[in-house]
């Protein structure tokens, strides 16, 4: 991708100092919450529906369509294979996540990315979700990420500008849910 000026990465940087400069004289506007709300619809087909969320200071009225995503599960895990299973949501917001901080951060530091693709695997035994094995994990027990990067940047350089992403933080530290129920 050519920089100009004004856009690096596909990246306005312009807008992004901005967005900086705003934060740090106000950082109350660093506050976002994300929502989604999930619908079942049979075994282990769901359908989530995205739209409102709140950032800088208020809440977000800019989107005008609401982002719906299925999810489901493959025949031999009892599922109709209609949509990605959660876990592979997992790999694509990673990989998604870990793209766009690198691309952010390599912009606001005039590194040019070329191009990039990743490819992501984690690992799961089922015995933990089935209840067999009390010490095997529920979820992955590992994900490898491999990126291929067209860049002047060094690998130590494009890691680096990778830990700025949220989910990878989310996956890499605990992050406290809570479940509340009502009837």
């Amino acid at each position: 991708m050519i920089a100009t000026d004004k856009m690096r990465n596909g990246v306005n940087v312009e807008q992004l100092g901005a967005t900086v400069e705003a934060v740090q004289n106000d950082n109350s506007l660093a506050k976002f919450e994300f929502r989604a709300k999930n619908n079942w619809i049979t075994g282990g087909h769901c359908v989530s529906s995205i739209k409102g969320f709140y950032g800088v200071g208020q809440e977000d009225a800019t989107r005008k369509e609401t982002f719906t995503m299925e999810a489901d599960h493959p025949e031999v895990l009892l599922g109709e294979d209609l949509a990605a299973n959660p876990a592979e949501y997992v790999l694509h917001a990673l990989g998604s996540c870990l793209t766009a901080a690198m691309t952010y951060h390599a912009a606001a530091q005039g590194i040019d990315i070329e191009s990039m693709e990743s490819s992501l695997k984690g690992g799961v035994d089922l015995q933990g979700f089935l209840g067999l094995n009390p010490e095997i994990r529920k979820g992955f027990n590992g994900i490898e990420v491999k990126f291929k990067v067209k860049s002047d940047a060094s690998e130590d350089q494009l890691r680096a500008l990778s830990q700025f992403s949220p989910v990878f933080d989310m996956l890499t530290n605990p992050t406290p849910v809570n479940i509340v129920f009502e009837k």
